[in-house]
């Protein structure tokens, strides 16, 4: 896009964000923040290229999702992203924005998301998901991501998976990676860390509604009709991970889902979208 069209692009998301129609449902989500959340997003676009040659109310949109969850959109927080692909903007929550969630629910005493790295996993068992750890290893060398969280309850999951795993989850899910560019590029930790917090939560933490509402719109191009679309998942997927859990989140309506008995803390690859 010329320089004068990403201009013409960055004056017209300015004018939509400004119409009453848009400042109204801002301010209905966000109260007083409004004004400053609204700051962000246009500060978001004009650091970002990419997002500068979206179509403006896909920008809108998405931000329009993270301020629904009160998730701020600053990338150095990494609560929740607008990120760029092929001409639209997509909603995206990090792996901060799914502990953020977890949190606010009131279940959970404690939980945690980590790098593994080689020779700190002492003891793994396949049965019952426990982990022995030995903290005192020191390595550069990734092996592993693992959420651990234990609620109030006492119940409590390992849910592991190793580098080559997500590798290969990623690269199944996302067409951006299989083109060698993309979020799996540039920040592979992040996303491997997001891959582990998702899969985990949605399988074996208790979903609030507003953690089923992330994994739902996680990675969606959403419409002002809130009508959503994954334009990165694989196109010969007939059904992307992301859309598998939300059948099943709809199926149970707003159901808050209790956890499910403790199974082996192995991930399978197809749980998600790709993030």
């Amino acid at each position: 896009m010329s320089e004068g069209r990403a201009l013409s692009t960055r004056k017209e998301l300015s004018t939509v964000l400004h119409t009453p129609a848009v400042r109204t449902r801002f301010d209905e989500m966000l109260g007083k923040r409004s004004a400053a959340f609204i700051s962000s997003i246009i500060s978001a676009v004009n650091s970002n290229q990419y997002l500068r040659d979206c179509e403006p109310m896909s920008v809108v949109s998405a931000a329009a999702v993270a301020a629904s969850m009160d998730l701020p959109i600053n990338p150095s927080l990494g609560f929740a992203h607008i990120v760029p692909y092929d001409g639209s903007a997509q909603f995206q929550i990090g792996w901060k924005g799914f502990v953020q969630l977890a949190m606010r629910s009131g279940q959970y005493k404690t939980i945690n998301i980590t790098p593994v790295y080689e020779g700190q996993i002492k003891k793994h068992n396949p049965f019952t998901g426990e982990m022995e750890f030995d903290s005192s290893v020191v390595s550069e060398k990734t092996a592993g991501y693992l959420l651990y969280f234990k609620l109030l309850n006492g119940y409590e999951k390992y849910f592991y998976m190793t580098k080559d795993q997500c590798l290969a989850h990623g690269k199944k899910y996302s067409r951006s990676f299989k083109k060698g560019k993309g979020v799996w590029v540039d920040d592979f930790d992040s996303m491997a860390l997001k891959t582990v917090a998702k899969l985990g939560l949605s399988k074996y933490g208790i979903l609030s509604v507003d953690m089923q509402r992330a994994i739902e719109l996680d990675q969606a191009e959403v419409d002002e009709n809130m009508n959503t679309k994954y334009i990165d998942a694989e196109s010969q997927v007939t059904d992307s991970p992301a859309e598998a859990i939300n059948k099943k989140i709809r199926a149970k309506k707003s159901e808050v889902v209790q956890p499910a008995p403790v199974e082996q803390s192995q991930a399978p690859l197809a749980e998600e979208n790709h993030f």
